[in-house]
């Protein structure tokens, strides 16, 4: 017995042009009256906690808490417990000049603890400036700031976490060169107080071989272009501008630079003013947890003073965060 046949489905009815405008219409409506997903913060605002690695640049802290602030301005949820672990002198290649005071600490002699105590999921560095040990260029040297770089990158990744390379900032020459300071390629000493005159030069090259190593790290990030850029536009009409007084060390610009070149790679393109009370108790707040947790993991460098326990400097940081809350509320 064969199968009865299905029914004829009716005609399609061509609808008019006015129908046509009225559905759409309606679609509309509900598109806009539907619940729009949380986006989730894109790489790295959505990590948990950040940790920054760096020599003295970082150490100063500046750099560091203008990010926050601007996170913080941003209203970022849940905010990454940044955490800033610099150290001045610190190099990743473990050279040190003849004429240093003392051993340059190398930032893998206390690397396995801070990845253990603090448990980064995302880690910042920036390594260089020292690492040329303001000589001349020397493939000897040149290899040591690679394996250096190396060795961090695996670590991190071994550790589980994503690494940030930064570029070391450019060293500015002009400030010291009217004051004789600088010393030519066959001087008989070089050291962070006798630079060699065509040290940036040095540091160009290990920037762009920080810059190659994109497809190994989370992401890397130059800081030579913009504050080249700005020097540059800067010094037609003050050939005097500079953001680094005695050549290395960033001034209040100088970290402004550095933390824009970051936010915009990190896409908060949006500058928001913050101001200068809440930066400040951001910095001191940032201050008392970075000298709590350099005296925690611990480190080879004299002279740096000692900091409160981590609990009691997390006590303190918690105080700070109830004013910071109100300063950075939304008007």
């Amino acid at each position: 017995m064969s199968r009865p046949l299905p029914p004829l489905r009716p005609a399609a009815r061509r609808l008019s042009p006015r129908s046509i405008l009225l559905l759409a219409a309606a679609a509309l409506v509900a598109a806009a009256a539907a619940p729009v997903a949380a986006q989730e913060p894109s790489f790295p605002l959505g990590a948990k906690r950040i940790l920054f690695l760096g020599d003295s640049i970082t150490h100063a802290g500046t750099y560091v808490a203008l990010i926050e602030a601007q996170l913080r301005a941003h209203r970022i949820e849940p905010l990454p417990d940044i955490i800033n672990l610099g150290l001045s002198s610190e190099t990743c290649s473990g050279l040190s000049e003849p004429g240093h005071p003392f051993p340059r600490p190398d930032v893998h002699e206390r690397l396995e603890r801070a990845l253990e105590q603090l448990d980064p999921d995302v880690v910042v560095a920036c390594y260089g400036m020292n690492d040329g040990i303001y000589h001349p260029f020397s493939e000897e040297r040149f290899a040591a700031y690679r394996a250096g770089i190396d060795r961090l990158i695996e670590r991190v990744e071994a550790h589980g976490a994503k690494l940030i390379l930064l570029t070391p900032p450019p060293f500015d020459s002009g400030p010291l060169r009217a004051g004789g300071q600088l010393r030519p390629a066959d001087a008989d000493e070089f050291a962070y107080f006798a630079i060699y005159e065509n040290y940036d030069d040095v540091l160009a090259r290990y920037a762009d071989w920080s810059l190659a190593q994109r497809d190994r790290v989370a992401m890397t990030i130059d800081l030579r272009r913009p504050i080249l850029d700005w020097l540059e536009t800067r010094r037609r009409d003050d050939p005097a501008a500079t953001v680094a007084p005695d050549g290395i060390h960033p001034n209040d610009q100088g970290h402004r630079l550095i933390a824009r070149a970051i936010l915009d790679a990190w896409g908060l393109t949006d500058e928001i003013e913050v101001p200068s009370e809440a930066l400040a108790a951001l910095r001191r707040r940032n201050a008392i947890l970075h000298d709590a947790y350099l005296s925690q993991v611990g480190h080879r460098r004299p002279d740096v003073p000692q900091g409160l326990p981590v609990d009691e400097a997390r006590r303190q940081a918690e105080a700070i965060d109830r004013e910071l809350a109100e300063r950075f509320a939304p008007r």
